[in-house]
């Protein structure tokens, strides 16, 4: 009889939390996977509360999923968020209990950051662990074990200085990534000025959420700042951020970013937002080598090798200044020759700007590890509310092949169908008939595939910039765009990047890069630049409809639906019989 209480009882409180919990849009599942119903009426706060903490695995049309992972949890931990605030946020949104073993798991993960100190020592370096029992499973992880030098007590161990990096890569696969306390050594003084106007004439103003930014890296000097990723979306000033933080620091200044398109654009900003003079500033790129206080260079530039059997040269520019600050722009592009070299460089301060941290080659631990967690980040729309970036709407439009085309893809091989598909011919009629609906917008029509690209620009009268278009030519073109000569441009894939062009604001994206999320997410940032007249950014997606295209759109869009952005979707009739 009492056991038969009990379980009415407990069947009641059940049936009462569900009953008070049945708008509630998350379903927490034991294996860690979050579901998100889009139709409940706190959906849409609860996916900004939770994106912190976890990742966007896929998202149709009713039931999003999420997944906590160690190191989406870690990320959070290094924002401060802490074990306790990610398992009440999950309580609150909960349709059915938040189930024991996942609110049991979370603070389990996120007490692995931070069990195992890197810190100074008048010998050299001192790994510091927070337990015997850790000590010895560390002693026995052959990745780990081989970093480790001799070991002073049962829970510090010496560390070679040189093995800083590849001893915090082992630690993130073994589990328990290293808070790194060891400080950084000084670069060659610098002192770097901000204006208070521009030196084109407007005032300059660093935002509260970029100098909130710069503040959180730097962290007063210590050594719990120096090193770490900034993510801002596309258009809200990360290079601002840069420049704040250098101002900080005030010393010899390295900016690695993705092309001489942006090498010129970070030459500008800090020739307009600071006092530094233009002697100070050099290029190290293909055009000239040069080294200065504040030296600005490419990816390209440092990981070419006259063969694959050569040694990479330019490398040798991290050694060439005793540097006090080394920026990667985009670091969710770094190659692989800049992760084994920064893996030597963790004495010096390291900051990462992105719009996202996702990579598609899954190396997202390894910029944990070398160049440091997030150290902060805003939802997209959060800014987009404060005016900061651009309101943007988000199209899918499908449109079916022609016949010849169909054809030519079912009797395909596999591996070449996602280009026959991506590479529509219909695709051209429809991008004039998006223009045509939006005459006076500044339009970019984005692609991955040159001869797709050259065709549009003939047919469509559109100037079109690929990577072999000269830079001069480049920039022409790009200055036009600027001042209202010209309405549209086509662009390869250069165009994804680092782009100074305000106006833009419709995009047509035609082809891409398979079901690259970064890829999609730095596209819409070409057009998220604030307007002056508060206009709306239009982002337009062009899809083979029955064709592996679909699947990797979809896939393509995961970051930007994460940050809050739905995209509406329409089947266009064929566009010629």
């Amino acid at each position: 009889m009492k056991t038969a209480l009990l379980y009415t009882f407990a069947v009641f409180l059940f049936e009462s939390f569900v009953a008070q919990q049945a708008d509630n849009p998350l379903i927490i599942q034991s294996d860690l996977s979050i579901l998100l119903d889009v139709h409940t009426p706190r959906s849409e706060e609860a996916r900004a509360a939770i994106a912190p903490f976890a990742e966007l695995i896929k998202s149709p049309e009713h039931l999003h999923t999420f997944r906590l992972t160690p190191l989406s949890i870690w990320n959070a931990r290094a924002t401060g968020l802490c074990a306790e605030d990610m398992v009440r946020v999950l309580r609150d949104y909960a349709r059915y209990p938040v189930p024991e073993s996942v609110a049991e798991q979370i603070p389990i993960l996120a007490e692995r950051y931070g069990r195992a100190i890197l810190q100074r020592h008048e010998q050299g370096l001192i790994l510091s662990v927070s337990d015997l029992p850790l000590a010895e499973l560390l002693v026995r992880e052959k990745e780990v074990c081989r970093w480790l030098g001799s070991r002073i007590d049962p829970l510090q161990f010496y560390v070679e200085p040189a093995h800083r990096g590849v001893l915090k890569q082992a630690l993130i696969a073994a589990g328990y990534p290293a808070e790194d306390l060891a400080g950084y050594v000084e670069g060659d003084p610098f002192p770097i000025v901000l204006r208070s106007f521009c030196r084109s004439g407007p005032p300059f103003l660093v935002r509260d959420y970029q100098r909130e930014a710069a503040d959180t890296f730097y962290a007063a000097g210590s050594a719990r700042g120096g090193s770490g990723v900034i993510a801002l979306p596309c258009g809200a000033g990360k290079t601002i951020v840069g420049l704040a933080v250098m101002s900080l620091i005030g010393q010899t200044t390295l900016v690695l970013t993705t092309s001489l398109t942006s090498v010129k654009q970070w030459h500008r900003e800090i020739l307009d937002k600071t006092e530094v003079p233009e002697s100070a500033i050099s290029e190290y790129t293909g055009e000239c080598k040069e080294v200065g206080p504040i030296t600005l260079s490419t990816y390209q530039v440092l990981t070419w090798r006259p063969n694959a059997d050569a040694a990479f040269p330019h490398l040798a520019l991290f050694q060439a200044r005793s540097w006090g600050l080394i920026i990667y722009d985009e670091v969710h592009l770094l190659p692989a020759p800049v992760f084994r070299i920064t893996s030597e460089l963790q004495a010096r301060r390291r900051m990462g700007l992105t719009a996202t941290l996702i990579r598609e080659d899954g190396r997202e631990g390894d910029v944990f590890a070398l160049i440091g967690p997030k150290r902060y980040d805003v939802p997209w729309r959060e800014l987009e509310k404060e005016g900061f970036i651009a309101s943007a709407v988000c199209y899918e439009l499908r449109l079916p092949m022609p016949s010849d085309w169909r054809m030519r893809y079912a009797v395909a091989e596999r591996r070449e169908r996602f280009r026959i598909a991506a590479e529509n011919p219909d695709k051209i009629k429809l991008a004039q008939k998006i223009i045509q609906r939006y005459p006076q917008r500044r339009t970019l029509i984005l692609g991955e595939y040159i001869g797709q690209l050259k065709t549009m620009a003939e047919e469509m009268k559109i100037e079109l910039i690929t990577g072999t278009t000269p830079a001069h030519r480049r920039e022409e073109l790009y200055e036009q765009f600027r001042t209202g000569a010209i309405q549209q441009l086509i662009l390869s894939r250069v165009g994804n990047f680092a782009l100074d062009l305000p106006d833009a604001d419709l995009l047509i994206q035609v082809s891409g890069k398979f079901g690259s999320r970064q890829e999609e997410a730095q596209r819409l940032g070409r057009i998220l630049r604030p307007k002056a007249d508060g206009r709306q950014a239009h982002f337009y997606t062009l899809v083979s409809i029955d064709s592996c295209e679909e699947d990797f759109a979809h896939h393509r869009q995961l970051f930007l639906t994460e940050q809050g952005y739905s995209y509406q979707s329409e089947i266009v009739p064929e566009t010629r019989r």
